[in-house]
């Protein structure tokens, strides 16, 4: 596996968010209110989700830049309350948001020197990370809720090196017990232990949709949404 570059996660950064507006740039009061695949979550909640990731990001980003200790969400129940708050804005309001807060996000993170950049954050999760990680978490939210709005984008419409990157972080999170792999070996997964089978293969789009739990393979057992 290539590693990612700093350059290729802002990269998909903005490009997920460019295929999320996309889609949701005509929404009105139905099209926010329609289910998405995640278990009761509305299209207008992925948007207030994708909006309020964004602003928290940029806590995190403040906190690179100054050094001023900035948390993601004051606690896990405000992130809730504000993803709750967005989904009931109109829904021109709340395209607006999801466009503004990531125009904030990329400003932000322009002003970035490199100094700045190795600044370790703490995420919502309780990660320490560089403020490097930081595009590749918010190139995660964007574009795989770009495709959970179920407006036209999938997973082949992203980058295979995005794929490739966001299969590795599902499989350090949830260890199959059987052997994962692409035709073209882009991503391979064996269980310890040598046994080759049971396996199950697939194209890269369908097997990233497959381990983040947003499309089932016959003969593969079932996985829950991831992300």
């Amino acid at each position: 596996m290539s590693p990612r570059t700093l350059a290729d996660a802002r990269g998909w950064a903005a490009l997920g968010t460019e295929l999320f507006l996309e889609v949701a740039a005509p929404f009105g009061p139905a099209e926010y209110a329609a289910p998405s695949p995640l278990p009761g979550w509305t299209r207008a909640h992925l948007a207030a989700h994708l909006a309020a990731n964004a602003d928290a990001l940029g806590n995190l980003v403040h906190w690179a830049a100054t050094g001023e200790p900035t948390p993601m969400y004051a606690s896990p129940e405000e992130r809730l309350a504000g993803i709750e708050r967005g989904r009931t804005l109109p829904a021109a309001e709340l395209t607006a948001w999801v466009r503004e807060s990531a125009q904030r996000l990329a400003a932000a993170t322009d002003a970035l020197t490199p100094e700045q950049w190795q600044t370790p954050v703490v995420t919502a999760q309780g990660r320490t990370v560089p403020a490097t990680e930081l595009p590749w978490m918010r190139a995660r939210e964007a574009c795989v809720h770009a495709v959970d709005l179920a407006g036209g984008v999938t997973f082949a419409d992203l980058p295979a090196g995005f794929l490739v990157q966001l299969c590795e972080d599902v499989l350090a999170k949830r260890a199959p017990a059987f052997v994962l792999r692409t035709p073209d070996g882009s991503v391979r997964w064996n269980p310890p232990g040598d046994a080759e089978e049971p396996a199950v293969e697939a194209e890269l789009p369908l097997l990233t949709a497959y381990l983040t739990g947003r499309q089932h393979i016959d003969g593969a057992p079932a996985l829950g949404p991831w992300l």
